[in-house]
């Protein structure tokens, strides 16, 4: 891969995909990339949830329906792409599944564990594989895969979730060592309390005592502050930060009381 001479703090013109983008951090990250001129591919599950993320973006974003559970529609959907915007030089791995459930659950807790690693785990894996010959030929290859801070801790009932989110971590850093000589990094993103879809049905009274108890700023975070950190990452000049993991938490995990 060729050098990146001035080092650029723009991603104008680069084009990216962002997995998991119809809502939440995903859409954050789509809208904000676009505002900085980039190309975006805006995926997730539902069509017409993706392309009302295209319009609110202002600049060049296009949506695609991508069950990312489904290993030849990664590669379908990934080559589409490649084709509309003339290549790919980000990959945000973003999609989720929420995957809260009890040890003893029989055959629902094997489903959940099953759709928690395929998802969260498995596909970011076929999405960076899918997507590395346009990424090898960018001179910014960058790749940034959302873990959570439940890959570095753990809470009670939700296990499977707290098994592929530690796993994205260390998926991060294998990928950051097997690409690095090509120039491509990878680095891992673990939000923690973060306002979206997945956190709506807790009481706005819990989720206040909840960070005020547990977090350094005593809030929840916004879509909006993760996608920013997701940003700088993938800057062309953040071209020495390979294979790292970072807490976007509000401090959580630096407080103990």
């Amino acid at each position: 891969m060729s050098e990146t001479p001035n080092r650029s703090r723009s991603i104008a013109g680069l084009t990216a995909i962002v997995t998991g983008a119809a809502s939440g951090m995903g859409r954050a990250t789509a809208r904000l990339f676009a505002s900085e001129g980039a190309n975006v591919a805006v995926t997730d599950l539902d069509l017409a949830a993706c392309e009302a993320v295209a319009q609110e973006c202002d600049g060049n974003a296009r949506a695609y329906a991508l069950d990312v559970s489904d290993h030849d529609a990664i590669k379908d959907i990934t080559g589409r792409i490649a084709a509309d915007f003339g290549g790919i030089d980000i990959l945000i791995n973003n999609a989720g599944v929420s995957s809260f459930s009890p040890l003893d659950d029989g055959n629902e807790y094997d489903a959940i564990w099953d759709r928690a690693i395929s998802v969260m785990l498995t596909a970011q894996q076929r999405m960076v594989r899918a997507a590395l010959p346009w990424l090898r030929q960018s001179n910014a290859g960058r790749i940034v895969n959302i873990a959570s801070t439940e890959g570095l801790g753990a809470t009670p009932g939700d296990t499977p979730y707290v098994a592929a989110k530690t796993g994205v971590t260390g998926l991060t850093r294998g990928l950051a060592v097997d690409l690095g000589k090509e120039g491509i990094t990878v680095n891992c993103i673990c939000p923690g309390p973060i306002r979206t879809a997945m956190t709506d049905k807790v009481p706005e009274e819990h989720k206040a005592i909840f960070a005020n108890r547990r977090t350094a700023l005593r809030r929840y975070g916004e879509p909006e502050e993760v996608a920013h950190i997701t940003l700088s990452l993938v800057l062309p000049a953040a071209s020495y930060i390979t294979g790292a993991v970072i807490p976007v938490d509000g401090g959580l995990m630096a407080r103990n009381a």
